[in-house]
């Protein structure tokens, strides 16, 4: 990234911080920033985050490592990251109507990892989250060898945990992503 593109995407997620201090009481903007500026790397995966339409934000700070943990807080599924099957396995399976991509494949291409049922479990505590979509979600092996992957949304009041073939693709299912800096 060049100079001035990192610098906007500092200020986006300053800005961003700034706003939504509930998700992340206590840690300090200097920090985040400091840690930003010296990981080009995350830089680079934190401008796929938003350019894909997640949001990213800081929701949490690891107090043994000091890492801090962005994660993708659209109120939605992000929407560059949506009509995607499972994982590649399932795209291979498919022998018509091929959705573009997998949701594996692309949380490895951009550097971060799907959230696991805990994580967003926990993001749902910080605002209510895919009132309108549903998120796919890391998922156990056993279920995974068993050709089902789990998904996540927020209904009703509370968050719900379900299940699916992991060759299904719907326009309003996405995933959401972590990344520790």
């Amino acid at each position: 990234m060049k100079k001035q593109e990192q610098d906007t995407l500092i200020q986006t997620l300053k800005t961003r911080f700034e706003k939504n201090l509930n998700r992340h009481p206590d840690i300090p903007w200097a920090e985040v920033q400091a840690k930003l500026e010296t990981n080009p790397n995350a830089l680079k995966t934190l401008q796929a985050m938003e350019a894909t339409g997640g949001e990213p934000d800081v929701i949490g700070l690891d107090p043994k490592t000091g890492a801090v943990t962005f994660c993708d807080c659209a109120k939605e599924s992000p929407t560059g990251r949506r009509s995607l099957c499972y994982d590649r396995a399932a795209l291979d399976a498919r022998k018509e109507n091929k959705p573009k991509g997998s949701a594996v494949e692309m949380a490895e291409e951009m550097g971060i990892a799907l959230l696991t049922e805990e994580q967003y479990q926990a993001l749902q505590t910080l605002g209510e989250f895919d009132a309108k979509t549903s998120s796919w979600l890391a998922t156990p092996p056993a279920l995974r060898a068993l050709d089902g992957a789990i998904f996540g949304d927020y209904r009703y009041g509370r968050v719900f945990i379900y299940h699916n073939g992991v060759q299904s693709y719907y326009a309003a299912r996405g995933f959401r992503g972590v990344l520790q800096v």
